[in-house]
């Protein structure tokens, strides 16, 4: 059994402020023996829908700014990865990349991921602000096992997953910043339990909490047991979690083996 530590928290506007926040919350998990530490999406800061997006990408940084650098120092003092995320800049000068990185134990960033799917979606129009990554990352080995990399409403699309699945991921990691709204929650609970489900793996799913954003961070096992729910609390959640009931449960419930990629392809009518 590996230890893993889940950070829900609320990210104010204020990057410094929260970059401290950041590395006080490495230091704890760490001192409770996890090897991963994983957060929610926008850590780095709150942007209101008032905040233009040049103003946006005026405080975004690249991966290696100081923002990265800090929680590489802090993964490396401490001998455990991290996975974040943050505004990363892109060539346009109106529109940041949504970015998710992973620390290794020696401080090293050992893979990133810019999310995909935008969230144009319920009033929302993420676009507006951000540019989409184009490529899923490969799955990645870490002290705790194989791990795929989502952001948020990437959940919402099933071919992502299992695409990571079949690509060797053991955890999936889903860092978000999921919106309150009609149903919303009924719809986290619902998809992050099915993506572990229909994969046979873990899903870590950090969340913010407070501004305008559910909480209810998860950790939900293979066979799609809830093992961590952080209701609305801000703080750390420890889980153990167990690459070997991974492949148990493939073995015993064999999905992706089963598939019949042979018959699978849009229909013409």
């Amino acid at each position: 059994m590996t230890k893993i530590a889940v950070i829900q928290f609320k990210a104010s506007a204020d990057k410094s402020q929260n970059l401290r926040q950041i590395v006080d919350f490495i230091n704890k998990s760490a001192s409770r023996g996890a090897e991963l530490c994983a957060f929610p999406e926008f850590m780095m800061f709150y942007t209101t829908l008032q905040q233009s997006p040049r103003e946006l990408a005026s405080q975004a940084e690249t991966i290696d700014g100081n923002f990265v650098r800090t929680i590489a120092s802090a993964a490396k003092k401490n001998t455990i990865e991290v996975i974040g995320t943050i505004y990363e800049k892109s060539k346009k000068k109106d529109r940041v990349y949504d970015t998710s990185f992973l620390v290794d134990k020696s401080g090293t960033i050992r893979s990133t991921y810019r999310k995909i799917h935008l969230y144009d979606a319920l009033g929302f129009k993420e676009s507006k602000k951000l540019e989409p990554g184009s490529k899923i990352s490969v799955p990645i080995k870490t002290s705790v096992g194989k791990l795929g990399m989502l952001i948020c409403y990437d959940l919402r699309f099933p071919e992502m997953s299992r695409t990571l699945a079949s690509s060797g991921s053991e955890i999936l990691v889903v860092p978000s910043a999921w919106v309150k709204g009609k149903m919303k929650e009924d719809h986290w609970l619902t998809i992050n339990k099915t993506r572990a489900i229909e994969n046979g793996c873990y899903v870590i799913a950090p969340d913010q909490v407070g501004n305008i954003y559910c909480g209810r961070s998860l950790v939900v096992d293979p066979y799609g047991k809830i093992l961590l729910d952080m209701k609305k609390k801000q703080g750390i959640g420890i889980v153990e979690i167990s690459i070997p009931k991974v492949k148990k449960t493939r073995k015993i419930l064999p999905l992706l083996h089963n598939r019949r990629t042979d018959v699978y392809s849009d229909l013409k009518l």
